[in-house]
């Protein structure tokens, strides 16, 4: 190929196809000369026909993008929605069974949602439902997972972490959100947070994890209302 004809493939792609016509011809070795007014319209016409139908497949591909996220992501928190989280959850299951490595499950819950929405409104409770989900989603790894699994409860996927540790992490995330400072129109908003961790390595399937976890978050819940002094 002519030093001419390669610098003109190279500036083809950033061309409008009706534009590439003649450097197009030159590279396909057809002259130029031998174009009459109807073969050139109808390539031109084909070129253009070409570029429509690359935009469209660029703009079904970011709708089809756009309608996934959609699909997976809670319509309230900026958090993985249940089904989207249960698939990561089967995922990580199937992960820890093949290489033995376990991971857990984090199940949170605010204790008093009902109080925030009758005090101060269901618009600040779906405040704090979204400074929950943020808080979560900052303060743990991007290869862990966060989901709203409905209501005020929320799971997080610890990969290749072990009960005690989750443990350890339920504890400092449910820190961060008590302590967050959480605000409502100026008004300080206390928030109480109760988590249980259930660890797994394969075996079982994601409801029966969900609802281990789920156990395990009553059973602390109860245990710190019988440690709270009474007045």
């Amino acid at each position: 190929m002519a030093p001419t004809a390669a610098r003109r493939v190279g500036d083809a792609a950033s061309m409008p196809a009706v534009t590439r016509i003649a450097d197009t011809a030159s590279v396909m070795g057809i002259p130029e000369a031998e174009f009459t007014p109807k073969v050139r319209a109808a390539i031109m016409s084909l070129l253009a026909e070409v570029e429509r139908m690359r935009r469209d497949l660029e703009e079904n591909r970011s709708r089809i993008a756009y309608l996934e996220k959609l699909a997976d992501e809670d319509p309230l928190a900026p958090v993985a929605n249940r089904r989207a989280f249960v698939s990561e959850l089967s995922r990580m299951m199937s992960f820890a069974d093949r290489y033995g490595t376990p991971s857990s499950l984090l199940f949170f819950d605010i204790d008093n949602m009902k109080t925030i929405n009758d005090a101060f409104g269901h618009v600040a409770g779906d405040a704090v439902i979204r400074f929950v989900a943020e808080t979560l989603v900052h303060n743990v790894r991007d290869t862990d997972t966060v989901g709203r699994l409905g209501g005020d409860e929320f799971g997080v996927v610890l990969v290749n972490t072990a009960e005690a540790a989750a443990h350890e992490k339920g504890a400092q995330l449910a820190g961060a959100i008590e302590q967050g400072g959480f605000e409502w129109q100026g008004k300080p908003v206390p928030l109480s947070i109760s988590f249980g961790a259930f660890s797994f390595a394969g075996g079982l399937d994601p409801s029966k994890i969900l609802d281990e976890a789920d156990r395990a978050m009553y059973a602390k819940k109860q245990a710190d209302k019988k440690r709270m002094p009474r007045g």
